[in-house]
């Protein structure tokens, strides 16, 4: 029987996978510059980029039945990111992989519970039939893939919508522009990007990566656009699955971008705390 529930373990493998494809795709010059290491362990990989201050990118994930988070490769995880120079780095884990004995593992690490983000997944026919129904696109903008000679351009409204602000970081993300595995596209008005979005294919599942929208763009209807552009090209790749993630709600908060994943078809699928390490906290020498 077909099931149009996202795999949870596909899910998790498919974002970490496309941050460190992101991140440690980079040619060599940029990731020297920025300290990019990666690791693979099985179907887990962690990531670490030494030089950015926001110290979002220093995660690990994909753990699961095939992979779980044991206390040993906790502690290898831990090791790389502190052979990567990184004071902090962040255990992704869906909270129904957690094995049994991660609160030993959380207090041999001295690990401590970060920001929450909501995971969103659908099958790829309930979002292309809830495509109809996403908000229009202001008639002044229009919405199209990302050719090479923009990539500055795109990565630059990326970045700093996000915050990332270093130009070795904006370089990152421009290297990502045509590479195998991503699609990328941009609402524009008149020559200028104004909000950005890309689509990163893993088999039969894709993630919505990096959806930002400049102050300009708000209101608009241009991450639903964009939303629309990425799940078209998803169908397109032969994906079965869609996966996204996005900050979670807290009391009284409101996340439009999570709000309009759910018009766009997605379904909340569970909400995951990031279980930081911190190299100030952390005392062991095992």
């Amino acid at each position: 029987m077909r099931t149009t529930t996202v795999p949870i373990a596909l899910a998790e493998q498919t974002e970490i996978a496309a941050y460190t494809d992101f991140a440690a795709g980079a040619p060599a010059p940029v990731r020297e510059a920025l300290g990019i290491g990666s690791l693979r362990l099985g179907p887990a990989r962690a990531l670490a980029i030494r030089e950015d201050p926001s110290r979002f990118f220093n995660r690990a994930g994909g753990f699961g039945p095939g992979r779980p988070a044991t206390a040993a490769l906790a502690v290898r995880v831990r090791d790389f990111f502190r052979e990567q120079g990184v004071p902090q780095g962040a255990f992704m884990i869906a909270p129904s992989l957690l094995p049994p004995d991660w609160a030993s593992t959380v207090a041999r690490l001295r690990l401590t519970e970060g920001t929450r983000f909501a995971k969103l997944g659908c099958d790829t026919g309930t979002a292309l039939s809830a495509a109809d129904g996403v908000a229009a696109l202001d008639p002044a903008l229009r919405v199209g893939p990302v050719e090479p000679h923009q990539a500055r351009e795109w990565a630059a409204a990326m970045m700093t919508t996000f915050g990332f602000t270093g130009p070795a970081m904006a370089d990152m993300a421009a290297a990502c522009v045509g590479r195998p595995g991503w699609r990328q596209y941009a609402v524009r008005e008149g020559e200028r990007i104004i909000a950005v979005g890309s689509l990163f294919v893993n088999g039969d599942c894709a993630d919505m990566f990096g959806g930002a929208t400049l102050p300009a763009g708000r209101g608009r209807g241009a991450q639903s656009a964009l939303l629309t552009a990425r799940v078209r090209a998803a169908r397109d790749a032969g994906c079965r699955w869609l996966v996204a993630e996005t900050g979670a709600e807290g009391p009284g908060e409101h996340n439009t971008s999570l709000h309009n994943m759910l018009r766009a078809g997605f379904e909340h699928l569970y909400e995951r705390v990031a279980w930081v390490w911190r190299a100030q906290d952390d005392c062991s020498n095992t």
